[in-house]
C-alpha cells in the first residue's frame, strides 16, 4: 500500500474510531419537538432608568433561573440570544400557563407604611407615594417604600390548619431592624385605624394589608424580622407567591416574543415516523446503489452508514440540538452522500470506457481524481446556503441548519476517504482483477448507451428551453398573485394551536364555534383523521383556554398536541431574516460560481435559482401549502441542489473546453449535458427514494416538507440544466465573449507517451 492511501486509511479508521467513542459515550440533546414540552422566548425591553442591554439581560436571567428551579421543571434550558432575548426550554411542561405567567411576572416586592384612607388626589401625592385599592377593594393612602424585594431573606409557603389561615406565605427579611422600626410606628395607632396597617404589594398591586397586633407596642415593633402573608390562598397560589417574593425582582421587564408547546404523543410519533423514513428510505437507496454499481455500490453502503455513525457522533459533540426539521435534515444528507459515489463510479465509468482500461484501479483512481472539483464546489455551495440558515433562522430551522452542515462534512469524509479507502482496498485483490465487471465499473450502463446512440442535440436551439421556462416561470408568479402566500404563524405572528379531537369534527363548524365563542378571526383547517390547528392573532392564555374548550365541546374532547405563539415584532424579523437569506444565498451563489468559472455561469446559475425558488413558491401558494419556517428550509435546501447540478455541468464544460479551446460553447455545452446525465438520474432517483420515504412515512409534520422538496428537486434538476446552460450561451453569444471558462488553460499539443506495461497487485 503507497504512502498516500495509508494515510487515507489511518484517517478514516481514526475518524470512525472517535465518531464511535463519541456516540457511545455523548448523548444527542432532542429538541422539545421530539421529547414534548414549552419553549418561551422572552425579550427584556428597556425602563427610563435602566436600558435593556446584554449585562441587564444576563441579570434577569439569573433571577428566571431561580425561579425555574423553584417550579421543579426537570433539566430546564435557559441560554441569552443576542443582547435582549431569553430563551427558556422547559421540558415535560405541556400548560405554559403557569410558566408564562411566573416568568413574565417584573415581581416588583414592596413593603409600605399605611398613611390613611385614600381619599385624596393620587397625582397631587409626593413621590413616592401612591394609592392602590387593598383585598378588598378599599383604597389606602400608602406611604414611600420602607423594604423592598431586595431586603427578602427567603419565602415559604406553609399550610396551618389549626389556625385557620389556612395556606399562608412567611417571609423572612435580612435585616429584622427595618421591619421593626415600620411596624413599631404602626403600632402607635389605635385599633381599626388605618394607618395601623401594613402594605406588602407586588406588581403594583395590594397583595396583604394586615394590622399589627394590639399586643405589640408603640416604638417596640414585631423582632425577629418575619412576618406572615395570608390572603385564601390556594395551595399553587401560595407557592408561586413564595417563588416570586423568594426570586426577587427582574431588572428590567421583559415581554413574552415566541412561546411553542409540544405534546410528548407527538414528539414520539415523530421519532417514530422519522425512523421508519430513515430505515426504508436508506434501504431502498442502497439496494439500488447495489444494483447498478454492485461490488462499488457495496462498499458505498457501507460508507453510508459510516456517514451515518460520524453525522451522529458531530451533532454530540457540537452539542447541537435536534430538531424535527433537523432530523429531516439527517435523513435528507443521505441523498446528498449518494451523489458524491455516483460522481465518482460515473466518472470511473467513462474512464474505464473511453481508454479501455484493463484495471479498475486505474479506473477507480482517475474517477476518483475527476470527480473532486465537482464534489468540492457542489457541496461547498450546500455549506453555503447551511452557513445561511444558522446565522439567520431562529429555531428548528436554525437546528436544520446545523444537521444540514454536519451532514456535508460527513458526506465529503464518507466518499472521498471512507469510499476510496475501501474500493481501492478491493480492485487489488486478485479475484477483483480477474472479474473486472463484478466492481460495476466496466459496464458503460443503460442510460449512457441510449445517449450515445441517438445523440441528441439538446442546444442547438437553446432559446426554446428558456421560453418552456418563462412560461412556468408566469403561471406560478400568477399563483402567488393571484391566491396570494399563506404565511406561517412564525412570518405573521399569532398563536397557532393543533389539537387531536376525540370525533372527527367539520372545520366549518368549529370554524362558527370559535365565533360564537369572541374568536371570529379565527382560521380552522383540518390537520389529519382527527385533528384541528387553529390559527389567531395573538392570544393571552386565559383566551387559549376558551380555545380550547370550544374545540373540545365540538369534538367530544380534545387534546392538545402543539401550540405555537409568535409576538409581531418575532414574526416581522423572521420575515425580513427569510428575504435577506435568500437574497445572500442568490448573491454569495453567483460571487462563488463567478469566482470557479466566469460571470456569464454564475448569471446563468443564479437566474435558475431564482427561477426555482419562484416556481416552488408559487406552486405553494396555488395548493394553499402554508409558508412557514420548515419551507423556508426546504427552499434553501432546494437551492444547494440545484446549484449543485448546475455545478457538476459547468464542472464539466470547463474540462471539455480546455481540451479543445475552439469548440463552441453551445457544442461544449450539450456533449457535458449528456456526459453527465447518467450521474443526475442516479444521484435523482436515490434522493427520490428519500423523500418518498420521508412523505408517505414521515407524519404530518413532514409531508409538506418532502413535498416541497420532491418539487424543488424535479423543477432544480431542469432548471440546472435546460436553463442556466441555455441561459449562459445566450449571455456568452449577445456578449461576444468567447473566452473560456475560468481555469480552462491553452490546449498544448499532446506529448508521445511511451507505452509500459504494469502488474496489478
Amino acid at each position: 500500500m503507497k504512502r498516500p492511501a495509508r494515510v487515507r486509511a489511518l484517517f478514516a479508521l481514526a475518524v470512525i474510531a472517535v465518531s464511535v467513542f463519541v456516540a457511545v459515550t455523548v448523548p444527542v440533546r432532542l429538541g422539545l419537538d421530539l421529547r414534548g414540552g414549552t419553549q418561551i422566548v422572552l425579550e427584556t425591553r428597556s425602563t427610563e432608568t435602566l436600558k435593556a442591554d446584554a449585562e441587564a439581560t444576563d441579570r434577569t436571567l439569573e433571577v428566571l433561573r431561580g425561579r425555574i428551579d423553584a417550579l421543579g421543571v426537570a433539566e430546564p434550558t435557559l441560554v441569552r440570544s443576542g443582547d435582549q432575548r431569553i430563551i427558556v426550554e422547559l421540558p415535560g411542561v405541556q400548560d405554559p400557563r403557569k410558566a408564562a405567567d411566573v416568568l413574565g411576572r417584573t415581581a416588583q416586592l414592596s413593603v409600605h407604611p399605611v398613611k390613611g384612607p385614600g381619599t385624596g388626589d393620587a397625582t397631587k401625592l409626593p413621590q413616592g407615594e401612591r394609592v392602590l385599592p387593598d383585598e378588598s377593594g378599599e383604597r389606602l393612602h400608602l406611604g414611600k417604600a420602607a423594604l423592598s424585594g431586595q431586603d427578602v431573606k427567603s419565602a415559604e409557603s406553609r399550610f396551618d390548619p389549626q389556625s385557620g389561615a389556612g395556606w399562608h406565605v412567611t417571609v423572612d427579611f435580612e435585616d429584622g431592624k427595618g421591619w421593626a422600626r415600620l411596624t413599631g410606628e404602626a403600632a402607635c395607632h389605635p385599633a381599626g385605624d388605618p394607618q395601623r396597617r401594613v402594605a406588602i404589594v407586588l406588581d403594583n398591586k395590594i397583595i396583604s394589608s394586615p394590622q399589627v397586633d394590639p399586643s405589640v407596642a408603640c416604638g417596640a415593633g414585631i423582632t425577629g424580622g418575619s412576618t406572615q402573608i395570608t390572603g385564601s390562598f390556594t395551595s399553587d397560589e401560595a407557592k408561586e407567591l413564595a417563588l416570586l417574593v423568594h426570586g426577587g425582582a427582574l431588572p428590567v421587564p421583559v415581554e413574552t416574543v415566541e412561546q411553542r408547546t409540544v405534546g410528548p404523543t407527538l414528539g414520539a410519533e415523530a421519532i417514530r415516523a422519522s425512523a421508519w423514513a430513515a430505515v426504508v428510505g436508506t434501504a431502498l437507496t442502497a439496494l439500488f446503489v447495489l444494483v447498478v454499481y454492485r461490488l462499488m455500490g457495496l462498499l458505498a453502503i457501507v460508507a453510508l452508514l459510516c456517514y451515518g455513525l460520524i453525522s451522529y457522533a458531530g451533532l454530540a459533540a457540537l452539542g447541537a440540538t435536534l430538531t424535527l426539521p433537523g432530523l429531516a435534515g439527517f435523513v435528507l444528507a443521505i441523498g446528498m452522500a449518494v451523489d458524491a459515489n455516483v460522481l465518482v463510479f460515473e466518472r470511473a465509468r467513462e474512464e474505464y470506457a473511453a481508454r479501455n482500461r484493463p484495471s479498475g484501479r486505474s479506473a477507480l483512481t482517475a474517477g476518483f481524481k475527476g470527480a473532486f472539483s465537482a464534489i468540492a464546489d457542489s457541496n461547498v455551495t450546500t455549506l453555503i446556503a447551511a452557513a445561511l440558515l444558522f446565522v439567520l433562522a431562529s429555531g428548528p430551522v436554525k437546528g436544520f441548519g446545523v444537521t444540514l452542515g454536519i451532514g456535508v462534512l460527513a458526506s465529503m469524509i464518507s466518499a472521498l476517504v471512507i469510499t476510496r479507502v475501501l474500493a481501492e482496498f478491493a480492485v487489488a485483490r486478485h479475484w477483483v482483477h480477474r472479474r473486472p465487471k463484478v466492481t460495476g465499473l466496466a459496464s458503460v450502463g443503460r442510460v449512457r448507451t441510449y445517449l450515445a446512440h441517438r445523440d441528441p442535440q439538446l442546444m442547438r436551439r437553446p432559446l426554446r428551453w428558456l421560453a418552456v421556462s418563462a412560461v412556468v416561470l408566469a403561471v406560478a408568479a400568477a399563483g402567488i398573485v393571484v391566491r396570494g402566500l399563506n404565511f406561517g404563524v412564525e412570518f405573521t405572528g399569532g398563536r397557532l394551536i393543533e389539537y387531536s379531537t376525540e370525533q372527527t369534527v367539520d372545520p366549518d363548524r368549529a370554524r362558527a364555534a370559535l365565533a360564537d365563542a369572541g374568536f371570529p378571526q379565527a382560521v380552522v383547517q383540518s390537520s389529519g383523521d382527527n385533528g384541528l390547528t387553529v390559527r389567531t392573532e395573538e392570544l393571552s392564555n386565559e383566551e387559549a383556554v376558551k380555545v380550547a374548550e370550544t374545540v373540545a365541546e365540538v369534538g367530544g374532547g380534545a387534546e392538545k398536541v402543539r401550540d405555537e405563539l409568535i409576538g409581531p415584532s418575532l414574526g416581522d424579523e423572521l420575515r425580513r431574516n427569510a428575504l435577506l437569506a435568500l437574497g445572500l444565498a442568490l448573491v454569495a451563489q453567483l460571487l462563488y460560481l463567478a469566482v470557479r468559472f466566469r460571470w456569464m455561469f454564475g448569471a446563468g446559475a443564479v437566474a435558475a435559482l431564482a427561477h426555482d425558488v419562484v416556481i416552488l413558491t408559487g406552486i405553494f401558494a396555488w395548493l394553499g401549502k402554508p409558508v412557514d419556517g420548515v419551507f423556508l428550509a426546504a427552499l434553501l435546501t432546494v437551492i444547494g441542489y440545484s446549484v449543485n447540478d448546475s455545478v457538476v455541468v459547468f464542472d464539466r464544460i470547463r474540462e471539455l473546453w480546455r481540451k479543445d479551446a475552439k469548440a463552441p460553447l453551445a457544442q461544449v455545452t450539450n456533449q457535458a449535458i449528456l456526459q453527465t446525465v447518467p450521474r443526475t438520474v442516479n444521484t435523482g432517483i436515490g434522493v427520490i427514494f428519500i423523500l418518498a420515504a420521508l412523505a408517505l412515512l414521515g407524519g404530518d409534520s413532514l409531508t409538506d416538507f418532502a413535498l416541497a422538496l420532491l418539487i424543488g428537486m424535479l423543477v432544480g434538476t431542469y432548471s440546472s440544466v435546460l436553463t442556466a446552460s441555455p441561459l449562459a450561451i445566450e449571455l456568452n453569444a449577445r456578449t461576444g465573449n468567447g473566452k473560456r471558462p475560468r481555469g480552462a488553460a491553452t490546449p498544448r499539443k499532446p506529448t508521445p507517451r511511451r507505452e509500459r506495461t504494469t502488474t496489478e497487485v
